[in-house]
């Protein structure tokens, strides 16, 4: 095993579990003795994607003045931080904690752009030879993350407090800096970073992610309305049909993550367009409970690969630039995560739901063209 692989894999897992926090703390914030409003609770995510959008932007000038190992432990050290105001929330109530909660979220939208730049870059670095699979192995991580860290809550409300889970997140992200960090490489001392690393080359990628993105937000964040309210199914199918989502996206990751370098990967990245609009075809065809659960496994599935592997595409056609690259695209997941989450709920004064899941297979046609463009020779990509 390489040098820094069990730094950069725990901050992964580390970054789903925190990530998530907020979301599956939804009905205790809004019950006593916090009390907080649906607009109030709403509020909370703005800063979150403003955070990560801006230190995703600015991961490269970081890494070009700290390095390597200075973007990861600032990452890590503002993760901390961002836990450690979750930690106080549970103390405070009233105005005072709308107010942490908004630093809390603010300052893991920053983690979360400074880490998932600086680790996915490692991660491409440390398995140069296998670079596509070990990004979509290390998503894989965050994304199972993401499903353990909710139930970890739970546990730790059953024994006694929420906020111990919260607790031992700040500690895990403090101990995360005396874990080997990966070694500077030539690559590293030698990348570009801030206004002299961006290119026009760069933004097909980014392009794709962000149309990407509002897919994922649009099966994601809409899957229990669709499933619980407009088929009128129990608020149990609901979720399940969520957490199947974000399962069959992690399975597949885990699965497709496996396929080594070869001509199988392109044919793959190929497909996943195809996938996804298949699912937004079929799904609002659906009103069986256990039909609309297996259909939203699938498009989690169909959905697995399209951002590790653009991410992986990426950094490899832009060498010089590899921070700036994975920071550029982490900030267009979150920009397309926004659209797709948050846009759809005013276009359905107009359109039903399931119109607009009907009219978003259409994304599988531009996601086909990039997928086809993004992917082709790493030396054409990267001419300027």
């Amino acid at each position: 095993m390489q040098r820094g692989t069990i730094a950069v894999f725990s901050a992964g897992f580390l970054q789903g579990a925190a990530f998530v926090l907020i979301p599956a703390l939804g009905r205790i914030l809004h019950n006593a003795p916090y009390d907080l409003s649906n607009g109030s609770y709403g509020m909370l995510y703005f800063p979150e994607i403003i955070g990560a959008i801006l230190a995703a932007l600015s991961a490269g000038a970081v890494h070009r003045r700290l390095g390597a190992r200075g973007l990861f432990r600032v990452g890590a050290l503002v993760n901390a931080f961002a836990m450690a105001c979750l930690v106080l929330a549970f103390f405070v109530t009233g105005s005072a904690l709308i107010w942490i909660l908004l630093a809390e979220t603010l300052l893991l939208g920053i983690g979360f752009g400074l880490t998932n730049a600086a680790i996915n870059r490692a991660v491409s670095l440390l398995f140069s030879g296998a670079a596509a699979a070990a990004v979509t192995l290390l998503n894989a991580v965050i994304g199972g993350a993401t499903a353990v860290s909710p139930m970890a809550l739970h546990l730790a409300t059953a024994w006694g407090a929420w906020v111990l889970w919260p607790a031992l997140l700040v500690l895990l992200w403090l101990g995360l800096q005396a874990l080997a960090l990966p070694d500077e490489s030539k690559a590293d001392r030698q990348e570009l970073g801030g206004i002299r690393a961006w290119r026009r080359s760069m933004w097909p990628f980014f392009v794709g992610v962000v149309i990407y993105a509002i897919c994922e937000g649009s099966f994601g964040s809409w899957a229990n309305v669709l499933v619980s309210v407009d088929q009128h199914l129990s608020a149990t199918t609901g979720a399940l049909a969520l957490s199947l989502f974000w399962g069959g996206m992690t399975v597949a990751r885990f699965v497709l993550g496996a396929i080594p370098a070869t001509w199988l990967q392109r044919p793959v990245f190929l497909l996943a367009p195809i996938g996804m609009a298949a699912c937004f075809l079929w799904i609002p065809a659906l009103h069986s409970g256990s039909d609309l659960i297996l259909a939203y496994a699938l498009a989690g599935a169909a959905c697995g690969i399209y951002y590790p592997y653009s991410m992986s595409y990426g950094i490899q056609a832009h060498p010089k630039e590899g921070t700036q690259m994975a920071g550029l695209l982490v900030g267009a997941l979150m920009i397309g995560e926004g659209i797709g989450s948050t846009g759809l709920g005013p276009l359905q004064n107009w359109i039903p739901l399931d119109q607009i899941y009907r009219f978003s297979a259409l994304w599988a046609i531009p996601l086909l063209y990039f997928a086809w463009r993004n992917s082709r020779g790493n030396s054409r990509l990267s001419q300027r």
